[in-house]
């Protein structure tokens, strides 16, 4: 039985091979790993701005008094206050009691977080009188809302600004 010499070493070869293609395939399941990731983070902080911006409003719909006052158009997040509405308040401190809570909400889930709300009655010129808008008279206007946040970038992991803006009558 004789072995050939120019046979010697090429199954050393051929696992050195098949190790190099395989590393390959595991960087490359790496890479697709962290995109996921990334574009996970990345639902969760659209889904987040989503629902934060429809609890907002809600709140402004449960307070017309203070909504066709102008009491929420402001920029977010608001200074913080003292507002505390556990003993009953008035339409203008509920709305600033709910601007609190709302900028609370938005500075612990969105990371650097601004935004602002624009509440415009389009030109009309009837404010229904106090004691209709308890009964809660439909909103004659309508309200802009615009969050704005910093998102990773999936392609250089920057930080890169993204916007909400949302268009709708409470």
């Amino acid at each position: 039985m004789t072995i050939r010499r120019a046979q010697r070493g090429f199954s050393m070869l051929e696992v050195l091979i098949a190790v190099l293609v395989f590393s390959l395939g595991i960087i490359g399941l790496a890479g697709l790993l962290i995109f996921a990731i990334q574009s996970n983070h990345v639902a969760y902080l659209r889904t987040q701005a989503t629902f934060l911006a429809h609890t907002m409003a809600d709140r402004m719909a449960a307070n017309p008094a203070g909504l066709w006052e102008g009491a929420y158009n402001a920029d977010y997040p608001v200074p913080a206050s003292t507002a505390d509405c556990a003993a009953g308040c008035g339409p203008a401190e509920l709305a600033v009691h709910d601007q609190q809570q709302w900028s609370t909400q938005l500075q612990t889930f969105l990371p650097n977080v601004s935004g602002k709300i624009d509440c415009e009655t389009n030109g009309i010129a009837y404010k229904p009188p106090a004691i209709y808008i308890s009964q809660r008279p439909p909103y004659g206007g309508t309200c802009t809302m615009q969050l704005d946040w910093n998102e990773a970038h999936s392609a250089t992991g920057k930080q890169q600004l993204h916007t909400f803006e949302w268009k709708f009558q409470p």
